[in-house]
């Protein structure tokens, strides 16, 4: 296999992780986007009998500390929700955070990809867990139709602080529950059981109120492609809890960030 057709495999993965960084899909494929032009104008920047996917992923990380496409980040978010408008880059412990939790790569591959000692990385790691996990319990609605995956999610959802109000196995659930208390975030499959989706449920539920959402999906590759909107947060099943954590943190951390930020704004 070519070295442009192993870029090509792990496509997908960065640009799931380059949405959690920035929080949407317009501005994390945007730095993709920028990546691959790096990598049109230096092809050697990946080597055939290298790791493909860690330097994949440092060229993505060069291209995220550079000023020249932060530069255009006010324009990227003019368009987004409040929620996910910000205007500075995520620190660094954040990047190893989901390097790990999210993608899945060892403490010697964040390192290479971040330029650190495998000892920074934990530190890193730990810092952006507690910070984080601070001042984040909310209200989260569960919208899964397998009983046993439900009950894992809400187990999950308990053990980081957070309140349960309820499971949702439809897209007519979904609405009745949030009808009844509105979640601070939303959990959501996007087959359920009565043939329903998913993604129509949370539609229904956004027309109402603004809230953070993660999809959980067996297919992943087909929310994926960049060709018509699509997720900011996307967990694969089977999903890692670590997994869960992360992301789930990453989308409470935006939110919060652009309310203090709009507090500030009307001071």
């Amino acid at each position: 296999m070519s070295t442009a057709q192993l870029v090509v495999q792990h496509l997908p993965y960065l640009r799931r992780y380059a949405r959690a960084l920035t929080g949407s899909q317009i501005a994390g494929d945007a730095y993709v986007a920028a990546t691959l032009e790096t990598l049109v104008s230096e092809p050697e920047t990946i080597g055939p009998s290298g790791n493909v996917k860690v330097e994949l992923f440092q060229v993505f990380t060069r291209i995220w500390n550079s000023l020249s496409v932060n530069g255009r980040s006010e324009l990227i978010q003019r368009d987004l929700p409040a929620e996910v408008r910000l205007g500075q880059i995520t620190p660094l412990p954040r990047q190893a955070f989901l390097l790990s939790c999210l993608e899945g790569f060892s403490e010697d591959e964040v390192g290479q990809i971040l330029g650190s000692h495998v000892a920074t990385v934990r530190d890193l790691v730990d810092e952006a867990g507690r910070e984080l996990a601070a001042d984040m319990a909310t209200d989260i609605l569960i919208i899964e139709d397998e009983p046993l995956i439900a009950m894992d999610l809400e187990a999950l959802v308990e053990s980081l602080g957070h309140n349960v109000t309820g499971i949702a196995r439809t897209r007519t659930e979904a609405v009745k529950l949030a009808s009844v208390k509105r979640p601070g975030l939303i959990l959501a499959d996007i087959q359920l059981a009565d043939g329903s989706s998913g993604l129509d449920a949370v539609n229904d539920l956004l027309k109402a109120f603004e809230v953070p959402v993660i999809f959980i999906t067996a297919y992943p590759e087909r929310f994926l492609t960049g060709e018509r909107p699509e997720p900011a947060f996307l967990i694969a099943k089977p999903f890692q809890p670590a997994n869960v954590s992360a992301v789930i943190s990453q989308a409470l951390f935006f939110q919060q960030s652009a309310r203090r930020r709009e507090v500030r704004a009307s001071a």
